[in-house]
């Protein structure tokens, strides 16, 4: 009887021992995801792609959770294919996550088609990213779950996946992570050999700790009910855990069948991430949520995954680390937003109480700060913009500058550009309020560069005649640093680009917009816009023209004026 006792007593504590190697952070349960309070925390969220538009994060994080979801996947970079994205900057990402009560999934998306895409990197090379990168990580297993490799190998030699994701689960969990890690299928993610599904106990086995849940991408090769159903159910009848990483509507490869997507993940208790918030290209624009990330422009994809059937304000709950009364977010936001309208009018007092305006800076590609006041080298890039996130925004600024949007951005900023930036809000209901921004610049010695340029060029062509303007027009103008190419033709606005191959453009407009990605070079006028989303209004002009540098290797490049 006292051996007996005593196995049971030693049972329990190893039972215990088991819940505090857990308790920190989400675990797996049955084939469940629980989070750290014990509760079932079924993912709903939205992919956001933040190594391509770091500058649209801020933003897009709020919004995002404003939707309804209760998780954002995000899309990094470990530096083999686009800017690598730092530790300081994931921590950042992590805590403006909480801030806005989501789960962070961060995921490194250069592995895309390892195998046959030259250019992706193995699940090795993530791994390695993720060591680098472990301070920030440590400790917020209850807030993050780290998504090892985006599509980690394509069509070519498939079954090398098994051994590939096994081995990546082995060495996180030998550097000592202690989260829940997450593992894309093979096949572009969407398993269309079975590997991946004929593979999942030996791979979920691999884990010591029993924490690793896989992820199948649904497009063109889950276009039938029949499909999904019988793909979703080969996990949950054996308890694997599964979640839908990636889907959509429509892609190239077919039309998914997002109603039966969304239906049996509800009906099966797993989870989703559709893709994605804004900023699609090379043909698959139709996969935006939001149009040019403004969470007020929703897409027939955002309306169908926001307020659809089976879509985030039906059926997205809060996780429970954030607090109680989290689970009912999604409903309260569904009835706010069917009666916003008679809501405010009813409540004019309150509703029309002016918003504050506080300025948010982000110098040179680093992170955002609140402050009312920065100071920048000549020649360096500013960004700054206030909250909150919707309304009406108004810019005033030196020198006559003026703008209508939420988020400015100074390139190569000269002396000239110094002083107080004035931003006016005005919210739904017609109160303003404002606020003031002041930009000191040090330096200065681009301005009279850009000054001698700018004013003196047409007098020293004319000193100097048609044979030296011949020789000195293209390549040796130069305007905010850098130099221009020499135009080999026009295009006229909008004007969308996509494919590989180096160019040169000139034109005399350019819309209220620019935007690029997968590009080696996007340069106007000189100055570099590489991969970022940018306001025509913080472009110069140069002769009264824009010049546009355009250089990409891979077909998927892109780049659009509108």
């Amino acid at each position: 009887m006292k051996n007996k006792v005593k196995v049971l007593f030693l049972a329990l504590l190893l039972l215990a021992g088991i819940w505090q190697l857990n308790a920190a952070g989400f675990s797996i349960s049955g084939g469940r995801l629980i989070d750290s309070t014990g509760s079932q925390f079924i993912l709903r969220g939205i992919s956001h792609a933040h190594c391509w538009y770091t500058d649209r994060t801020a933003a897009a994080i709020p919004n995002i959770k404003a939707a309804g979801a209760n998780c954002i996947r995000l899309v990094l970079s470990n530096g083999k294919r686009w800017t690598k994205t730092s530790a300081s900057e994931l921590g950042n990402l992590i805590t403006l996550c909480k801030n806005n009560k989501l789960i962070a999934i961060p995921e490194v998306h250069d592995t895309t088609g390892y195998g046959e895409d030259g250019a992706a990197c193995t699940l090795n090379d993530a791994v390695n990213y993720w060591k680098e990168v472990k301070s920030v990580l440590d400790g917020q297993e209850a807030y993050v779950i780290i998504n090892i490799g985006n599509e980690p190998y394509g069509n070519n030699n498939a079954a090398n996946w098994v051994a590939d994701t096994k081995n990546a689960i082995i060495a996180m969990r030998n550097a000592g992570f202690t989260h829940t890690l997450m593992v894309d299928s093979t096949n572009w993610g969407q398993d269309w050999s079975f590997v991946s599904r004929d593979n999942a106990q030996s791979v979920f086995d691999s884990d010591t700790r029993k924490n690793t849940i896989l992820s199948i991408h649904m497009y063109g090769v889950f276009d039938t009910a029949a499909e999904i159903s019988s793909y979703i159910s080969a996990y949950t009848s054996k308890g694997f855990p599964l979640v839908i990483g990636e889907f959509g509507h429509n892609h190239s490869d077919g039309n998914p069948d997002e109603d039966s997507i969304m239906s049996y993940a509800q009906s099966s208790g797993i989870g989703w991430m559709a893709w994605s918030w804004s900023g699609n290209g090379s043909g698959v624009e139709y996969l935006d949520m939001v149009t040019s990330f403004d969470p007020n422009a929703r897409t027939s994809w955002g309306t169908r995954v926001i307020t659809g059937a089976n879509g985030l304000s039906s059926t997205s709950r809060q996780c429970n680390v954030f607090g109680s009364g989290g689970g009912t977010v999604a409903p309260t936001r569904t009835a706010t937003g069917v009666t916003r309208t008679a809501t405010r009018t009813a409540t004019a007092a309150s509703g029309c109480t002016p918003n504050p305006v506080t300025p948010y800076v982000q110098i040179n590609g680093g992170t955002w700060t609140q402050t009312s006041s920065a100071s920048v080298s000549a020649g360096g890039t500013v960004m700054f913009g206030p909250q909150p996130t919707s309304g009406t925004w108004r810019w005033s600024g030196p020198n006559g500058y003026t703008a209508s949007t939420r988020e400015i951005t100074l390139s190569n900023i000269q002396s000239s550009q110094a002083g107080s930036y004035v931003a006016t809000y005005t919210n739904a209901c017609g109160a303003a309020s404002s606020a003031t921004f002041t930009l000191t610049v040090s330096g200065g010695g681009a301005t009279p560069t850009r000054t001698a340029t700018g004013v003196t060029r047409t007098a020293t062509r004319t000193a100097t005649g048609a044979a030296t303007r011949t020789a000195t027009v293209g390549p040796t103008v130069t305007s905010g640093g850098g130099t221009l190419c020499t135009p080999s033709g026009s295009v006229t606005i909008p004007y969308v680009k996509d494919g590989a191959g180096e160019f040169c453009w000139e034109t005399t407009a350019l819309g209220s917009y620019v935007n690029s990605w997968n590009l080696d070079i996007l340069e106007i006028n000189g100055v570099n816009y590489t991969n970022k989303w940018i306001s025509v209004a913080s472009i110069a002009k140069v002769n009264n023209k824009y010049v546009i540098h355009y250089k990409a290797t891979y077909s998927w490049g892109h780049f659009e004026a509108k």
